[in-house]
């Protein structure tokens, strides 16, 4: 075979494990834990059915946390249908489907939608779960189909523009009881 199949075949395993260990569903409506918001100000706005929380929001459940400087949740006859998170950056933190580590994930917007089930990063949009590294200036994570798409932005001097993906290799070794490298 030859080494560029191999290559190739590296590459698309190791994008297809960051798509399969992606964030979760997000907030979960189904569960039967709630979701809880702190935050310096408040205005609820029953009528419309928007709350604006801001100054050091957070919102809470279970172990997915998101914290923006302004966070305004959008309910309908359903409930909660919508969060658009805020920040310099904002921040969203979840362990992943599998529980093996964390999925931290920051943007200057994000937003959650409930009848899409898409999370929705926007400028200087950066996911690290477990070493790699998915950076966009947008990028969009379909939390029921579990696809992850990205589109580059101009540059900004910060960055190229460019969507950019930092895969770590994976591991040939573990550490035996002993200390010792063994094989897998």
């Amino acid at each position: 075979m030859k080494p560029e199949t191999n290559r190739y075949r590296g590459l698309i395993a190791a994008l297809l494990t960051l798509a399969m260990t992606g964030p979760a569903a997000a907030f979960d409506l189904n569960s039967d834990l709630p979701i809880k918001v702190t935050a310096d100000n408040a205005r609820l706005d029953d009528g419309k059915g928007i709350a604006t929380y801001t100054g050091d929001v957070e919102l809470v459940q279970g172990k997915t946390q998101l914290n923006a400087q302004r966070v305004v949740l959008y309910r309908d006859a359903k409930g909660l249908s919508r969060i658009e998170a805020f920040g310099s950056p904002a921040h969203y933190r979840q362990p992943t489907r599998e529980g093996t580590g964390e999925t931290d994930a920051k943007a200057l917007n994000i937003t959650w939608s409930a009848s899409d089930q898409q999370l929705t990063f926007e400028q200087k949009a950066v996911i690290e779960q477990n070493g790699n590294v998915f950076r966009g200036d947008v990028i969009h994570y379909d939390t029921a189909r579990r696809v992850v798409t990205a589109e580059g932005g101009a540059a900004d001097g910060e960055g190229s523009g460019r969507v950019e993906m930092v895969i770590q290799p994976r591991s040939t070794n573990t550490q035996g009881s002993d200390g010792n490298s063994e094989s897998q």
